[in-house]
């Protein structure tokens, strides 16, 4: 036998050492209060009605009740048995620019931000799939490998800034490339997407198109999602450590960012199957984005694995307490 909850277990002691004794006292009480309105020797023609062993009977009918509620809550479970599960996905990397040119507010509450509520959002809808985050700007960074443990991707989602990247900058080709070599199976050509997030401004020579037709040779498809004003851009705020907030600027002028669409269309174009998603400064739903687009995809076999299952019998406690209840309910503590 097996438990499914083991802090229902706790409530015993509740039982054990706060309602047994509020029986007990209130038994105590009951005879103090009748030794003070008659002598003794009157008390048994006094009390003769009540009979004191079908309230001791209705108490004890009672505890045992809770006490098989209690052993219900636990989720009692026997009858083990091995179930083999075959587990079936798609490894999905997110390739997030991590650039100052993303904390522009042309988006809110700024492109960053919002591309991390998005990717939360996803994590709402995925199932089976394998996931994996890297950032980039001037150079990329893995921040989470393929994994089915979305609790760890997400911890790892909560820590992204734009202080991630360890050099300025754009570098999405060397992003693609760090992505298909160092998180992606070179032995497998199919199965794996790439679903990039930037603005695309302020590139760096590392020549992106060309790093994303290498990648879908490799059978990686490229989904990307282009966040930001591509006609009138928007200022990058910053913030001193006085609290005064400013604007980025480049030899006296503030610096404008843009997304840069064209270069998006053509990096999605380069991979079979990849796609362009003009988010724009509009609203941005990652989660139907992955629903119409990867988990309608064919998936493989990630894994085989075994588990154990149990049948759980709580109801059987249940009812011996509904019975319990009922029985006690039928009792009188009178004799007659």
């Amino acid at each position: 036998m097996t438990f499914g909850n083991y802090d229902a277990f706790l409530l015993l002691f509740v039982l054990a050492f706060a309602v047994l004794p509020v029986y007990v006292w209130a038994f105590w009480q009951r005879q103090r209060m009748l030794k003070t309105l008659a002598e003794p020797g009157l008390l048994p023609v006094i009390n003769d009605s009540v009979s004191v062993s079908r309230l001791v009977l209705k108490a004890l009918l009672l505890m045992a009740a809770f006490a098989l509620i209690i052993a219900g809550l636990t989720r009692p479970k026997w009858n083990p048995r091995v179930r083999e599960i075959r587990r079936q996905g798609r490894d999905v990397v997110i390739l997030l620019d991590t650039s100052r040119s993303m904390l522009a507010e042309d988006i809110r509450p700024n492109r960053l931000e919002r591309a991390k509520l998005a990717i939360v959002d996803l994590m709402e809808r995925i199932e089976g799939d394998r996931i994996g985050l890297v950032t980039f700007a001037g150079s990329s960074s893995v921040k989470c490998p393929l994994t089915q443990d979305y609790a760890f991707f997400r911890l790892a989602l909560e820590n992204i800034t734009t202080e991630s990247a360890p050099r300025g900058g754009t570098n999405i080709g060397d992003a693609i490339r760090n992505a298909a070599q160092e998180v992606f199976d070179e032995q497998i050509k199919e199965y794996k997407d790439l679903i990039l997030i930037t603005d695309c401004d302020d590139l760096e020579g590392s020549f992106p198109v060309e790093a994303a037709r290498q990648a879908g040779q490799n059978g990686i498809r490229i989904i990307a999602a282009g966040l930001g004003d591509p006609d009138q851009g928007a200022r990058i705020p910053v913030v001193s450590q006085d609290g005064t907030r400013a604007f980025l600027k480049y030899n006296g002028q503030e610096i404008w960012t843009k997304l840069n669409e064209p270069i998006l269309r053509q990096i999605a174009a380069s991979t079979p199957g990849g796609a362009y998603i003009p988010v724009r400064t509009g609203a941005f739903d990652l989660g139907q984005i992955y629903e119409n687009l990867v988990r309608q995809a064919e998936k493989r076999e990630l894994e085989e694995a075994a588990v154990i299952e149990y049948d759980e019998k709580f109801q059987i406690f249940l009812a011996l307490a509904f019975v319990l209840l009922v029985s006690e309910g039928w009792i009188r503590e009178y004799k007659k």
